[in-house]
């Protein structure tokens, strides 16, 4: 990060009790977000992605040892990710979604939510923890690939957020609780200055 010009900075809202396995969700519209993620997490989490991305030369090796890949127009590969999910967290990984689902176009400010992540969270009793990135779009948008003159050096952002729990919560609960963090993450972002 330092070396491309990027300063991060993260900041706990709340101690986390890494003796507990969460489930992490953040907004998503940079090609740093991943790196700020793993380093805004102290116990090892894996993320769930997208699978065209096994396909970049010597990126893809790593991604695939750090992902459950998933190909969201396939049935078949929705329901496996529940199963991989399962087995990681069974032997104390964490999680860690991009709740969208998607990289949206710039002028989105945060996609609709998914329910992937609240349905793992729900069904394993873990909590959700929320994680905004104000600044990585600015620094280094996805459309930095085919536009060359935009994003910028400075400091990046990760504000990790109190837990939400899901304790006792039930597949009845997912759209109620999903709402809840969408609209907690749309509050936050605001007040971090996210544009």
């Amino acid at each position: 990060m330092l070396g491309m010009g990027f300063w991060p900075v993260v900041k706990y809202k709340t101690p986390l009790d890494y003796n507990k396995q969460y489930m992490f969700v953040a907004n998503h519209l940079s090609m740093i977000d991943i790196m700020m993620l793993f380093l805004s997490i102290r116990k090892p989490g894996v993320f769930v992605g997208k699978m065209e991305l096994d396909r970049i030369p010597l990126f893809a090796t790593i991604y695939k040892r750090g992902a459950i890949l998933v190909n969201r127009d396939s049935a078949a590969s929705r329901k496996n990710v529940y199963i991989q999910a399962k087995r990681k967290l069974s032997i104390g990984f964490n999680m860690i979604i991009y709740p969208e689902g998607l990289v949206p176009e710039p002028d989105v400010f945060l996609a609709p939510f998914k329910n992937g992540a609240f349905s793992i969270a729900v069904e394993h009793q873990i909590p959700i923890v929320p994680i905004t990135l104000p600044d990585c779009k600015k620094r280094f948008p996805f459309q930095f690939s085919y536009k060359y003159w935009v994003g910028k050096p400075g400091v990046v952002r990760a504000n990790v957020h109190a837990p939400i729990e899901t304790k006792g919560m039930t597949n009845a609960d997912i759209p109620k609780l999903k709402e809840t963090v969408y609209q907690f993450m749309t509050r936050a972002l605001k007040e971090e200055g996210y544009k």
